[in-house]
């Protein structure tokens, strides 16, 4: 059979992002209308889209506000929409939180609040502990972003500097009911980590913020570690809570899988939940690759190698490089230009680390054009600038705000 590798692993990413699509996955969640307020809140890069999806569904009154990343706002009309910087945050969402926490305050047992949390809310929903100002929580947010934390640690630190996290919105609506329907994007969808929880009691005794920050070389300022010890556990005792994930990584490593076999691939799936450096994983996954595509037979049908999962970057360099492009160019070089290998690894919300690009490809021929463009992939590697290198091939996929966020997406096909 004929393979367009670009096309069709382009095909299979789409296919990953749609069954994640908040119009797709919200509708069978709802909850029945409470007899008092409904009021809607919710934070993260597809909370816009998840607003628009509950306005679609509900023909009750409704109020409510979202906090979404700059460029993902939706039409709604009863729910109003703020955009917020991430993944460091910024005072737009600080203010918005804080009108979130005043608007879910005052309410009755009748009330409900209905929750709509997908990743990207530990930047967005944003208000730091009594006696930190917002440029102190800033530092400590970039300081997360280069030390190569798994996104479990990195949460775990930013509860105890929230007002908000660890489940602190949830009791703020006492004696509301609380419904959170969530959207994962985190290794085993664990509703504690996604957004840091901020609508979950937390289910384990406050982490030990002096060991974390050491684990992970994180310099804080002694004050800072003395006003997070002191964080206190919310109170639950008259809050009904109930937390639902409506989508998650594997159901859209699945539907991929799916359509992968309906255009006559094999497929093996690694898992939804692999961590990691990412120059590590792409490296050990290209080797992995390579030796499978000597015992492949040229009567055999291609073979599909999907994972998903949150890779990190311990960065050490000044460039632009998101944990997908890195991924990929640390494949990219163990690969040695492999003819017929080609490699898409991308993020479902559309954004890389900080840059505003999706992924890579690496394609059998991209070794070569590198070679005729002088790059020199492993300098960019050292300085973790995986983007500018794919840039300049011209490999990069841009998708712009997918308006959901399921995590990573890693598909090898040998053929």
């Amino acid at each position: 059979m004929t393979i367009d590798p670009k096309s069709l692993l382009q095909h299979l990413f789409e296919r990953a992002i749609a069954v994640a699509d908040p119009m797709q996955c919200i509708a069978s969640h709802l909850p029945p209308p409470p007899k008092g307020r409904l009021v809607v809140v919710g934070a993260g890069k597809a909370s816009a889209r998840m607003a628009e999806a509950v306005e679609q569904n509900y023909e009750t009154a409704l109020e409510g506000l979202v906090i979404t990343r700059y460029g993902y706002a939706r039409p709604t009309e009863h729910i109003e929409v703020v955009e917020a910087a991430h993944p460091v945050p910024d005072q737009a969402g600080v203010n918005a939180t804080r009108r979130m926490l005043n608007l879910v305050s005052n309410l009755t047992p009748d009330d409900m609040v209905l929750a709509l949390i997908s990743g990207g809310g530990s930047a967005l929903l944003c208000a730091p502990i009594d006696g930190m100002t917002l440029e102190q929580k800033q530092q400590i947010n970039k300081k997360l972003l280069q030390s190569g934390a798994p996104i479990s640690a990195m949460n775990a630190i930013r509860q105890h500097f929230s007002a908000v996290k660890g489940g602190k919105l949830a009791a703020a609506c006492t004696p509301a009911q609380v419904h959170g329907l969530i959207i994962s994007d985190v290794p085993g969808d664990d509703p504690e980590i996604i957004a840091s929880g901020p609508t979950v009691p937390p289910s384990k005794p406050l982490s030990d913020i002096q060991a974390l920050a050491a684990k992970w070389h994180l310099d804080i300022e002694p004050s800072l570690i003395e006003l997070a010890s002191k964080t206190k556990r919310p109170a639950f005792a008259n809050t009904s809570i109930l937390n639902q994930v409506v989508a998650a990584p594997s159901q859209s490593l699945t539907a991929a899988k799916q359509a992968a076999k309906r255009q006559g691939c094999d497929v093996v799936l690694l898992g939804d939940d692999l961590e990691g450096e990412a120059r590590s994983l792409g490296k050990t996954h290209a080797r992995m690759v390579l030796e499978r595509s000597k015992t492949r037979r040229a009567s055999e049908p291609p073979l599909l190698i999907l994972s998903g999962g949150e890779c990190t970057v311990t960065k050490s360099g000044d460039g632009i490089g998101g944990p997908n492009a890195e991924y990929a160019l640390a494949a990219l070089i163990a690969l040695e230009g492999a003819q017929n290998i080609a490699l898409l690894a991308a993020d479902t919300d559309g954004v890389d680390g900080a840059a505003e690009v999706a992924g890579a490809f690496v394609l059998p021929d991209s070794w070569q054009r590198a070679g005729a463009q002088k790059l020199d992939p492993t300098a960019y590697l050292s300085r973790n600038d995986a983007h500018s290198f794919f840039a300049a091939l011209g490999d990069q996929l841009i998708t712009g705000p997918t308006l959901t966020n399921v995590n990573d997406f890693r598909a090898f096909l040998i053929w």
